[in-house]
């Protein structure tokens, strides 16, 4: 079975053919500035250059059309015709209490997905015009639906709800529903593989670190609680998101500034965060080279991104009575040698620590910690692609 991946942003598509036979990577690639000039599609089989294919791209339609003839084109292509694609996955990002797992996609469930627009106007519309479009192209190839939010479902109610009147919760869903699941799960379940013990005898804190960052804490192969919320805007401080703020500020700067709804929404999601804080850029590597410069903000923003991450592991290993294994993971988790050192300097009455020597890996899976440390830190490269995939598969195989 030949699955394709498919993960829609409001301008972007991401892509991933795989073979589950042996789930290799066959080929991958990115649709960027769809609907603006200078559009193009980067193309790339396994162990061959990267193809890149400019031309007009209007929408989402036009994207998944130019993916689909370089997957068969007779060059660069990996497939004799688009009858190969037995199945398609697509990431949705917000399934709200809908969906606790993976779902064929049915027109019951677009009409779900089209519900929770309201709950992530940014995320789920270009996810509906993923699958419309692949629908479109390849009529009677089924899709699955892997939702963010899923992993998420296992959260007890004390753990989701907010101190709001309860009528908010049940007239609007207002409940934190968390984020990055598909990631969290991967990581979790591959580092109890590391551990050679099974995820349900482990209590584990993912640390997903990138651009968007949060934390999950998973106990016993559930998800107990996790930073992000109703949306992802809540929990760390991030590249340009604001995270948890004091609510009150809100209206008091839509005063003071003159905000509209949409203005504060931009001004925190948009504006601030490590970008905010250090004035420098939301790109990590790039504050993290300004901070070796002697600029005083950037060196600022790490020091509260890594004091945010230290108080999140600390109160999930409170949660959960105690914590086996911490993993970092994604572009920051796992590429930043010195931010995980930051973030786990202080964490020694766990009863862990990093050895600097094991620290020095970039995007390798890896235990870091010191030898006979009770609790273990690892490095984990996270693979939402292939959780989709596989997902996938499973669904699809029990349609024959």
């Amino acid at each position: 079975m030949k699955v394709l991946v498919v993960n829609c942003g409001s301008s972007s598509i991401k892509y991933q053919l795989l073979a589950m036979t042996d789930e290799s990577v066959l080929a991958k690639g990115l649709v960027e500035r769809i609907g603006m000039e200078g559009s193009i599609l980067t193309h790339q089989p396994t162990g061959k250059d990267k193809v890149p294919l400019k031309a007009d791209i209007p929408d989402h339609s036009k994207g998944i059309e130019m993916v689909l003839a370089a997957l068969v084109h007779p060059e660069h292509g990996v497939l004799k015709s688009m009858k190969e694609i037995s199945a398609i996955g697509h990431r949705v990002v917000h399934g709200g209490e809908e969906f606790a797992d993976s779902v064929l996609i049915t027109p019951e469930v677009m009409n779900a997905l089209t519900r929770c627009i309201e709950m992530a106007p940014l995320h789920n519309p270009p996810n509906i015009l993923g699958i419309n479009a692949c629908a479109k192209l390849m009529p009677g190839v089924p899709q699955v639906g892997v939702f963010d939010t899923a992993f998420h479902q296992t959260m007890p109610k004390y753990a989701f709800l907010y101190g709001l009147p309860y009528e908010a919760y049940e007239k609007y869903g207002l409940r934190r529903y968390g984020f990055h699941g598909t990631s969290h799960k991967y990581v979790s379940q591959r580092v109890a593989e590391e551990m050679g013990e099974h995820m349900t005898n482990l209590r584990i804190i993912t640390c997903h670190l990138g651009n968007g960052a949060s934390i999950t804490a998973v106990k016993y192969g559930r998800s107990l609680d996790t930073s992000m919320g109703f949306t992802p805007l809540e929990g760390l401080v991030m590249g340009t998101r604001s995270g948890e703020i004091d609510p009150a500020i809100i209206p008091f700067l839509m005063k003071k500034e003159g905000m509209s709804p949409d203005q504060i929404d931009n001004y925190l999601n948009k504006q601030s965060g490590v970008l905010g804080i250090s004035g420098v850029s939301s790109d990590f590597r790039d504050i993290e080279d300004a901070s070796a410069q002697g600029n005083e903000r950037a060196q600022l923003a790490l020091d509260i991104f890594a004091y945010k991450v230290r108080k999140y592991i600390g109160s999930y290993a409170a949660a959960m009575g105690g914590v086996d294994a911490i993993v970092f993971t994604a572009g920051l988790g796992e590429n930043s040698p010195p931010m995980r050192d930051k973030v786990c300097n202080g964490l020694e009455f766990l009863g862990t620590r990093i050895d600097p020597e094991k620290n020095n890996v970039r995007g390798k899976t890896k235990e870091i910690s010191v030898d006979g440390a009770r609790v273990k830190i690892y490095v984990i490269p996270t693979n939402e692609e292939l959780v989709i995939a596989r997902d996938t598969k499973m669904i699809c195989s029990a349609l024959v």
